[in-house]
């Protein structure tokens, strides 16, 4: 097959790089033209993807992977297009489809009789039929379900381990109508690789869920999840707190128990699906206040672990205070919705002076994203915003004149903090 993807970002790319492992020929699109340069040199445009600058530098080499700006030509060439855009939503929760728009006006300009679509960015259920159908037949003339095959079928990997997650999770399918459903599955049938999974009551593959719908609603519904759960274990967390209770001995005890599988609490939750796609959930269901609520105790963390700071250093005026961590998790170069950013904001609302450092990030990278960047600065305490795997080892030596740090990872080894109160959430 010939195949387009549209938008080589952090999930894109790999999904090009993987299509193109089977033998296929891709045509990644962007509108970025430095993106579309480096990835024809080669080379990975973002850090972090396991295996990923081996993958691209053989697929490319090998002729079967080449970028373009120009996504309507692409698509023009190819049998199959997957669109993996993305997709912003406001600090209301209204998504914003701008870019999306955009990107499929350019696929209906080189749309061609026969050609299966298949969006894989997280959407608000009944977008693909009464968003994008429409818009795909009034740019390219033709009709979906009829003349081209349409299917949602949701991306369901994490940066920096997208290879390995191919594998792993059934990869979920749904069509506007029974003939794109069957296109939709043999498609990725023929572009992915599955791991047996024993656990699971059907064979690992690609799954039909029966309507594009379906599938939306799926991965919507994953994804809410895990931030109501996340919810739920900070609930606990704060009301452990109040009682002198370790809150992860008992999250130990309850999982224990087949039917219990509470998550972990923090500090915040941050990244472009869990604290994203709740609020797409709630564009497409307002009255969910379970999912409402908890979304609300999940952004409230950042405070609260500025609350456990200021209960044991006092009056924080004054105060200079190490935010560890930018990211919004370890090991990922990324700041989407991280907790950093209302931890910055609320600790400047109380009069202290904030710092941030980040071993994957410069002070000069720091200051472009509006963050205070740590020069050596004299800091009382610290707070670990980030479970970055260097903070494991973290000691006292690294910490000069810190008294209290506030872990809101749980990464820090207290053996190491000798001399300095260590204060965890739910402990």
């Amino acid at each position: 097959m010939k195949i387009c993807v549209v938008a080589l970002g952090k999930i894109g790319l790999p999904l090009a790089v993987q299509f193109a492992s089977k033998g296929h020929t891709v045509l990644g699109a962007d509108v970025s033209e430095s993106t579309v340069r480096t990835v024809n040199d080669g080379l990975v445009p973002f850090p972090g993807e396991a295996d990923l600058d081996v993958k691209l530098k053989q697929a490319v080499g090998a002729g079967l992977l080449t970028a373009t700006t120009d996504t309507a030509a692409a698509v023009a060439e190819s049998d199959a297009v997957v669109v993996v855009v993305p997709l912003f939503v406001d600090a209301d929760g209204k998504p914003d489809f701008g870019w999306m728009e955009s990107a499929t006006r350019d696929i209906a300009r080189g749309l061609r009789p026969g050609t299966l679509v298949s969006y894989e960015t997280t959407l608000p259920v009944g977008t693909t039929r009464e968003r994008w159908a429409p818009l795909l037949e009034e740019g390219s003339g033709l009709v979906a379900g009829q003349d081209f095959d349409l299917v949602f079928s949701p991306e369901r990997v994490l940066t920096g381990r997208v290879f390995a997650d191919l594998r792993k999770y059934p990869k979920l399918v749904g069509g506007v109508n029974e003939a794109s459903a069957r296109r939709g599955v043999e498609f990725y049938e023929a572009v992915l690789d599955f791991d047996e999974r024993p656990d699971l009551d059907r064979p690992n593959g690609v799954w039909d869920l029966g309507s594009a719908e379906a599938a939306e609603l799926a991965k919507l519904a994953e994804t809410t999840y895990r931030d109501v759960n996340i919810g739920l274990a900070n609930q606990f967390a704060r009301f452990a707190d109040t009682l002198d209770i370790d809150v992860n001995v008992v999250i130990d005890a309850c999982n224990t128990q087949p039917y219990s599988h509470i998550h972990r609490p923090g500090i915040a939750v941050g990244g472009h699906c869990i604290p994203v796609y709740p609020r797409l959930y709630l564009w497409n269901d307002p009255d969910a206040s379970v999912v409402r609520a908890a979304r609300e105790a999940n952004a409230a963390m950042p405070s609260y672990a500025v609350d456990l700071l200021a209960a044991a250093v006092g009056d924080l005026s004054g105060v200079g205070v190490l935010v560890l961590g930018a990211s919004y998790r370890g090991g990922v170069k990324e700041t989407a919705f991280s907790g950093v950013f209302p931890a910055v904001e609320e600790l400047r609302r109380r009069g202290a002076t904030p710092y941030v450092s980040d071993p994957m990030y410069s002070a000069a990278e720091l200051t472009a994203l509006k963050l205070p960047a740590y020069n050596g600065e004299a800091v009382r305490a610290a707070i670990v915003q980030a479970d970055h795997a260097e903070y494991r080892s973290l000691s006292a030596a690294d910490l000069p004149g810190v008294e209290v740090v506030v872990d809101g990872r749980r990464v820090t080894d207290p053996e190491r903090l000798d001399g300095i109160r260590r204060v965890v959430i739910g402990g």
